[in-house]
């Protein structure tokens, strides 16, 4: 294999969880419960029966993981900030105990020589905003940032950047049309609702941190390209566009375009109408300090059949390419794609670029050549973006801990570090030895 391509010094190299993934400890010190919480203690949601309660016991043994990111050597750390730890309600009332936890928190990572990127929302909701409208209530948006606000407030001055929300699109159709992840819901026809209050909420708190702090700010989402089953067929053409459109270009044009990128109504159905307010669209293309791109496969689609309201219908892979444990296809040349496309459709608005998440599910406990392998060929791809002049300043790969995986509970194990579910053990991964190495420029 041909040595690995050089990085800038400054680039930063760094390992993501969320906080439901990882925390545990769900009632502790006052924290309010979530749509997570409540989801996974509903029968039959989670694949393994498990729940979130204690996942990796990070919110008891965060000193120890602090000391596994060092050891492999990670300049950065992509965290989430459970909402419901600092406002049980959602609104109302500090708690000031869950504060205090991720001021210990990020004061451990300074004193580690690691820059603290924290993620505001997660995917998880206190489950009283939920009960009042969730995303489908504007309001929600304001209580969002009422919240980013006392979290810049309180750890602003020792945060590197602040990530408003993960994975819109995700969130959006898993949770809200999909069913299988919180809040559960099948709810096509007010689906524009989620994903406009959910945009308008990262506006809002970009302007709420930046009265807090001199912290950057910017947004990450999930993006796949689109590829049409049958490049040659327009039914098939056509499918990929719709669902490019839906999947990535909404959640993109807004934030960096100030528009929509269609008529809400055409796309989503007479519920859209009036979601969007005046001056909705100029919040919510604020400027950002940069734009994060979580990568892990492409989309293959395929044109509906006459009962599909999507516009397109997913399909498997061609049989050609590698699978992850998680069966999704790796495509690495993908990602380098990706990233040139964003130049190219977004030109001068487009501003830096991080990869906050990538990474892949594999079962070996330790010896996981299979992953080194996966991070070794994607970083190769970030590097060829790189050298055609992308500006992208830093790869967080998905994850520090195996973990609570959403529906899938504990079954799928991303992790550069083992974790023994039973006993808490943690074990580094060969993965993790090699992430170090790349970190130290040792692998250039």
């Amino acid at each position: 294999m041909t040595p690995m391509p050089s990085f800038p010094d400054d680039f930063l190299w760094g390992a993501a969880t969320s906080a439901y993934q990882i925390e545990g400890s769900p009632t502790a010190d006052g924290k309010g419960a979530s749509i997570w919480d409540t989801f996974a203690h509903t029968p039959g949601k989670i694949l393994t029966g498990e729940t979130g309660d204690v996942a990796c016991d990070h919110y008891r043994r965060w000193e120890q993981d602090l000391d596994l990111l060092a050891e492999i050597g990670c300049t950065g750390y992509r965290f989430s900030i459970s909402w419901p730890r600092i406002l049980p309600s959602g609104t109302g009332q500090i708690e000031s105990r869950g504060l205090d936890f991720y001021d210990r928190l990020v004061d451990g990572l300074v004193a580690r020589g690691i820059k603290a990127f924290p993620t505001l929302y997660h995917w998880d909701l206190p489950q009283a905003l939920q009960d009042s409208g969730g995303w489908y209530a504007r309001d929600t948006a304001h209580a969002f940032a009422d919240y980013a606000r006392i979290v810049a407030e309180r750890i602003g001055d020792r945060t590197a950047a602040f990530i408003t929300l993960n994975e819109p699109s995700v969130h959006t159709f898993f949770g809200h049309v999909a069913g299988v992840h919180a809040p559960g819901l099948y709810d096509l026809p007010r689906v524009f609702s989620v994903i406009h209050h959910q945009l308008l909420a990262h506006g809002l708190a970009v302007a709420a941190i930046r009265s807090a702090s001199s912290a950057q700010v910017g947004l990450t989402n999930n993006h796949s390209p689109v590829i049409a089953l049958d490049p040659t067929a327009e039914g098939d053409i056509l499918a990929a566009e719709r669902m490019d459109l839906l999947y990535n270009r909404q959640y993109l044009d807004p934030v960096l375009l100030r528009r929509s990128p269609g008529d809400p109504v055409e796309l989503y159905g007479p519920l859209a109408d009036d979601v969007i307010q005046h001056g909705d669209m100029d919040i919510v293309g604020a400027p950002m300090d940069f734009l994060g791109v979580n990568y892990y496969s492409p989309q293959w689609v395929k044109a509906p059949g006459p009962d599909n309201p999507l516009g397109f219908e997913l399909v498997d892979a061609p049989a050609e390419y590698p699978r992850t444990a998680f069966d999704w296809p790796v495509v690495p040349d993908a990602l380098t794609d990706l990233l040139l496309r964003l130049r190219s459709d977004y030109a001068t608005r487009l501003p830096p670029l991080y990869v906050t998440e990538n990474g892949t599910s594999w079962p070996e406990p330790i010896h996981d050549r299979f992953r080194i392998d996966y991070l070794d060929s994607h970083l190769r791809a970030v590097a060829a973006a790189m050298a055609e002049g992308m500006d992208i300043r830093g790869y967080f790969c998905w994850t520090l801990l195996d973990n609570f995986e959403w529906a899938e509970g504990t079954k799928q194990r991303f992790g550069l570090v083992n974790v023994d579910f039973q006993t808490q053990q943690r074990t580094v991964r060969d993965s993790g030895r090699w992430f170090a190495r790349m970190s130290a420029g040792e692998l250039s």
